[in-house]
């Protein structure tokens, strides 16, 4: 299927705020047409974490050009992102929470965020999951291997350490170029075993 140029990415209320701006960054960076859902604990998230009240581009990548940023309601069941006929390159939900983890892996579309993400499995996109709570009950591990068996990809925001970071923004960074990978998004940060080798 040819490249759309849209990411959806959904922001739920598991710490990682910093993950989820991060990546919005880097996709406006390289024009990507961003569609952005936050659940209500994902908005609290953002103002606890990163002091942003408000969900919009001017507080979430005040410094980065190009790129359009779409924010939908996450009530709004009946937004583009929630139809099948609306095509794009793949959904990431950063960070994911148990919460939202369980209505992805039963199907549960209550809200937009959820809905989007089910719709994404239905249609046989890529879905990734980047769960963000720990330990894991049994709960978490049937949902992770739910979401798994019905085509999408669970990424748990666990950093390597191999490449010596020296900073929070090293960690967030490798997890953030992660998602990027499995996207199928070049990019030059330093993630990968080879950038070990070089240090």
């Amino acid at each position: 299927m040819e490249r759309t140029g849209r990411i959806v990415l959904g922001i739920s209320g598991a710490s990682g705020a910093a993950y989820a701006l991060r990546l919005l960054s880097l996709l406006l960076a390289r024009d990507y047409e961003v569609h952005l859902v936050v659940s209500e604990h994902g908005r609290r998230l953002l103002g606890d974490e990163a002091g942003i009240s408000r969900v919009a581009r001017e507080a979430l990548a005040p410094d980065v050009a190009g790129g359009s940023l779409v924010v939908h309601p996450n009530r709004d069941v009946g937004a583009v992102i929630a139809s099948g006929s609306f095509l794009h390159d793949g959904m990431v939900v950063l960070p994911c929470s148990s919460t939202s983890l369980g209505a992805i892996a039963t199907g549960a579309g209550s809200n937009l965020l959820t809905r989007a993400a089910m719709v994404t499995l239905k249609e046989r996109r890529r879905l990734i999951v980047c769960h963000r709570e720990t330990p894991l009950s049994l709960i978490d591990i049937e949902n992770m291997r739910a979401i798994a068996l019905a085509g999408g990809i669970v990424c748990p925001t666990n950093p390597g350490f191999y490449l010596g970071p020296g900073r929070i923004e090293d960690l967030i960074d490798f997890m953030v170029g992660k998602v990027l990978d499995l996207l199928g998004i070049e990019h030059a940060l330093a993630t990968r075993w080879e950038d070990a080798a070089t240090r």
